[in-house]
This record gives C-alpha cells, structure tokens and sequence, in this order.
C-alpha cells in the first residue's frame, strides 16, 4: 500500500512539475514573441500577450500555477530579451500580480468561474502590476516623474490580457479540462 501512495504521490508531484514548465513556457513564448515596442515611454516599455497567458492560466488552473507561470516565464524572458536589470522586479511583480488575481477568481469556491470576479482579480493584479513597476522603474532610474509615461502602456496591456484572456479562459473553463 505504501509503494502504492508514493507512486500516485509521485506521478502528482511529476505532472505538477511538467504543468509548471509547459505554462513557463507558454507565458515566455507570449511575451517574447507577440510583443510591441513603446516609443512612448521614456525608460522603453513594452506591450506583450504573456499577462493574457497568465491570466488563462491563473484562470484555467489557480494562482499557485499562475504565480509560478507568470514569475519565471516572464523572468526568463526579461534575462534572454535584453531586459536584464527588469529580471527580478518582474519576477515579484508578475509573480504577484497572478497571486493576486488567482486569490480574487478562486475565494469563496468560486473555482475561477464567476466573470465579475475574474475580471476584479484581473483589474486588482494590474493595479499591483501598475505600482510594482512604477516603483520599480524609481528605484532603476532614481526619478520619480520619467515613470509616468510607462503608466498607459501598462494600462494597456492589462486591457489586452483581460480582453483576450479572459474569454479564452472562460471558454476553455467550459470544456472542464482537468489536471
């Protein structure tokens, strides 16, 4: 019976690891290759479709999968897109901002199935965002004015991630995928 349980507890622990690198994967791909360049934005910035993968993800599976998704996806992009000194600001920010959305959509049983709430996860996680980022371009750049002009952008890529992920993930959450 033990071999057993460490089996079942094994293969748990397995697919979990293969589901956390499959949506790294995925959030790094979104962002690395469907993005736009701001010329805008004083410190550069940029507007990407990984935060709608995150969100489907964060959605679709909770905010344990999402915050590993969105963290280390968008991390590793950060590291390999010439964002480097991002890297660990995006690691906390995004990390949170889909910790923050998955706690909002799955409180109360709500299993990331009531819009109205996905879509309060989604806007709470993208004013963290917002601020994460805000303070996070202060504290690079030591100017409290310049991170203003990345503000829109930001604004805009949370609008994007809603608009496409939220009816992708509630389209997807009707076809009870289970993991």
């Amino acid at each position: 019976m033990n071999h057993c349980s460490k089996s079942v507890q094994g293969n748990s622990k397995t697919k979990e690891i293969v589901l956390s690198g499959l949506f790294i994967g995925m959030v790094f791909i979104a962002t690395m290759f469907i993005n736009i360049r701001l010329p805008i934005a004083i410190n550069g910035g940029l507007i990407h479709l990984g935060s709608a993968m995150v969100v489907i993800i964060t959605l679709l599976f909770g905010r344990k999968y999402g915050t590993i998704a969105a963290s280390f996806g968008m991390c590793f992009f950060d590291l390999l897109g010439g964002w480097v000194q991002w890297a660990p600001f995006t690691f906390l920010i995004k990390g949170s901002m889909a910790y923050l959305m998955g706690t909002i959509a799955y409180a109360c049983g709500r299993e990331g199935n009531d819009v109205l709430w996905n879509i309060l996860g989604i806007v709470v996680g993208g004013i963290w965002m917002i601020v994460g980022y805000y303070v996070a371009e202060v504290i690079l750049f030591g100017n409290w004015v310049a991170p203003i002009t990345s503000i829109p952008g930001m604004a805009i890529q949370i609008f994007a991630a809603m608009l496409f992920g939220l009816p992708i993930a509630t389209a997807l959450k009707k076809t009870k995928i289970h993991i």
